[in-house]
């Protein structure tokens, strides 16, 4: 039988404070976040098992405690450096007993913005610039380059973690009265952005193009033709580089009485005597209509959205569990791809 996860917690005083030991600790145990990475709950195990001595100290009450287990690995995926951020302030919010939903909210919310803020700050700065000069080092024969990078990077990414740790828990212990007054209004809010990322995340994870092209007849290319040609045999090639009348001889211009050259078409004479000519030839190519580009007009991305409610549909009305939903979208994914409904990967 499937966990309710209550609104509250039975206990509803504040626990104390967790020490500085209990929140090194869980940042230790943050390095573990993609250790049982999946695509059902991403980094929901490795969360729960970071947070978890936390949860212990604060939650005396074995109900309160499955509570707030249960809910805490529910969907999750963050940077994982700056996990430690999320961690505080979920952190201050199980210490002072906020409703569930309210912290759900926030834990959504706070790890949507992350992933952008620690690609920007880590792998489009840190470890580009980091790795530009140490690189430079090891082509010289520095064997010292590689511990450089090394303790740069890790030095940046732990020190990052122990503060945004001990910052946020301590920020969201002093913003709790703020988000208790306000807490209908905050969990709106907080609600809606969660909605945002997640529509965001399957956009990003779930995104497929349809490879279906209708034929629709064909069209003539223009293909310019580049030749080199003796003097005497330019005349060869008068109906490509001639306009020519109805009677197909070429139009002969009145005030210089030279023929009339084609469109795009042109005469040059080399130093050696021979001419360079240029005309336009007339290739038949078919056409198609792109089914993605008038989908793509309609609503970008409206597969992924299609396949994400019917999947919601399933979920919902047919009480279907997530492999089954896995399943389903891979046989979707082999079949269209041997049949090129999707683009192939291969």
């Amino acid at each position: 039988m499937a966990y309710n996860i209550p609104d509250t917690y039975k206990n509803t005083t504040p626990a104390p404070q967790l020490d500085k030991k209990t929140l090194n600790k869980m940042v230790w145990r943050s390095l573990f976040l993609q250790a049982s990475f999946n695509y059902e709950r991403m980094q929901a195990n490795g969360w729960l098992y970071g947070i978890l001595p936390g949860l212990k100290k604060i939650h005396t009450d074995e109900d309160d405690l499955s509570a707030s287990m249960s809910h805490n690995l529910e969907f999750f995926n963050t940077h994982p450096f700056l996990v430690t951020f999320v961690m505080g302030i979920v952190l201050s919010l199980e210490q002072n007993k906020a409703d569930i939903p309210t912290i759900r909210a926030v834990r959504v919310a706070a790890m949507g913005p992350l992933g952008g803020i620690g690609d920007a700050l880590f792998w489009f700065t840190l470890v580009p610039i980091t790795a530009g000069i140490t690189s430079n080092m090891a082509l010289t024969g520095n064997i010292a380059a590689p511990f450089i990078f090394l303790l740069v990077f890790n030095a940046a990414q732990f020190g990052i973690r122990f503060f945004l740790m001990n910052w946020s828990y301590k920020l969201g212990t002093d913003a709790i009265g703020l988000l208790t007054a306000n807490a209908k209004e905050f969990t709106r809010a907080a609600s809606i952005l969660g909605i945002f990322v997640v529509g965001a995340l399957t956009s990003l994870y779930g995104a497929t193009k349809l490879g279906v092209e209708i034929p629709n007849g064909t069209t003539f290319e223009t293909v310019a033709i580049t030749t080199v040609v003796e003097a005497n045999a330019v005349d060869n090639y008068a109906d490509q580089i001639y306009s020519l009348d109805e009677e197909g001889d070429p139009v002969i211009d009145a005030a210089t009485g030279d023929p009339v050259l084609a469109e795009g078409a042109s005469i040059r004479e080399l130093s050696n005597g021979d001419m360079q000519i240029t005309y336009n030839e007339f290739d038949e190519v078919p056409v198609t209509i792109n089914i993605q580009s008038i989908l793509d007009g309609i609503l970008p991305q409206l597969i992924p959205l299609a396949l994400t409610l019917m999947l919601y549909f399933f979920f919902v009305k047919r009480n279907w569990t997530p492999l089954k939903g896995i399943g389903l979208l891979l046989i979707l994914g082999l079949l269209g791809s041997g049949l090129g409904i999707w683009p192939s990967i291969w």
